[in-house]
């Protein structure tokens, strides 16, 4: 409680600043992470060398100067969304022509859907963009952090604009609560599930796990699936792109939803892989073993 209470001057004073003495701050803050402290290093490095096995140590160095750039942006620009306006909000961060039609074609044919994303540009402006120029009311799948302070500091950004949280255990619950409303419900498809209860597919070189829990709701709940990217335009400045994955999710196989929005951002990380979050441990888990059957003894004659 102390910790946030001697923060939280500091967080507001931060989201307050003009935006050039604001990335100033970015700057100053990307030498003491990097060169200073060294705040993840051994896992940025290692996630890189196994993502792009291909790539030379000068050239994955260049990517993990750049992540660390971006990075910071991104941690600074978060707390924007304590204060920016809504103009400056969709100045800054704008839906594609394409994604808008596409988004109001949905809302006019009253169809709810399931966005899914990863953890690539800037996902929290995303957010509120989409809360604001969206006809769909949108609701975001989080996880709720352990420090309940904190947790409320995200909470308070998060919503400022309209958008909708639910926690991960209650996603099927309120999607169902919500099934009269024409909502939108993001999922942010690249977290690290329990190894036992995951999908595992090929992910950037990886043998890698994932959640199933958004290709089940999806299929029962016959949401139009929608990939959403974040591209990042210049500092300061993201563009939302989105594509529909599958109109009709119930007519899926098992898998087909999940190795199609993990393949999507795959490739978008390859375009671009500074903006991904290459400082979470993604990969420490690994398949389970399948449990073997017991031999069955030949019966005697």
């Amino acid at each position: 409680m102390l910790t946030y209470y001697i923060l939280l001057p500091f967080i507001y004073m931060i989201s307050l600043l003009p935006f050039p003495l604001f990335y100033g701050l970015c700057d100053v803050m990307f030498v003491l992470l990097y060169y200073v402290i060294g705040y993840r290093k051994k896992v940025v490095l290692q996630n890189l060398q196994n993502a792009f096995p291909e790539k030379s140590a000068k050239e994955i160095e260049k990517i993990r100067r750049r992540f660390y750039r971006y990075f910071c942006d991104l941690l600074l620009e978060t707390f924007k969304t304590l204060t920016i306006s809504r103009a400056a909000a969709i100045r800054r961060c704008k839906l594609t022509p394409e994604a808008q039609e596409l988004f109001d074609r949905y809302a006019a044919e009253n169809r709810s859907i399931m966005i899914v994303m990863g953890h690539y540009g800037n996902w929290e402006w995303a957010g509120n963009t989409f809360s604001l120029q969206g006809k769909h009311h949108l609701y975001v799948v989080y996880h709720p952090l352990s420090n309940k302070y904190f947790n409320g500091l995200m909470y308070r950004m998060r919503t400022r604009f309209g958008t909708g949280l639910i926690a991960m255990k209650d996603t099927f619950r309120d999607m169902v609560a919500h099934k009269s409303e024409l909502d939108a419900t993001a999922f942010i498809a690249d977290q690290t599930p329990a190894p036992t209860s995951a999908y595992w597919t090929d992910f950037l070189n990886q043998d890698t796990p994932v959640f199933q829990g958004t290709e089940k709701i999806a299929r029962k709940m016959n949401y139009p699936v929608v990939y959403v990217h974040v591209q990042r335009v210049k500092r300061g400045y993201y563009e939302i792109s989105a594509r529909t994955l599958f109109d009709q999710p119930s007519a899926t196989k098992d898998g087909e939803i999940t190795t199609a929005h993990t393949q999507a951002l795959e490739q978008d990380i390859c375009a671009h892989p500074e903006y991904w979050l290459w400082s979470h441990r993604r990969w420490k888990h690994k398949r389970p073993v399948p449990a073997q059957e017991p031999a069955v003894a030949e019966p005697a004659i």
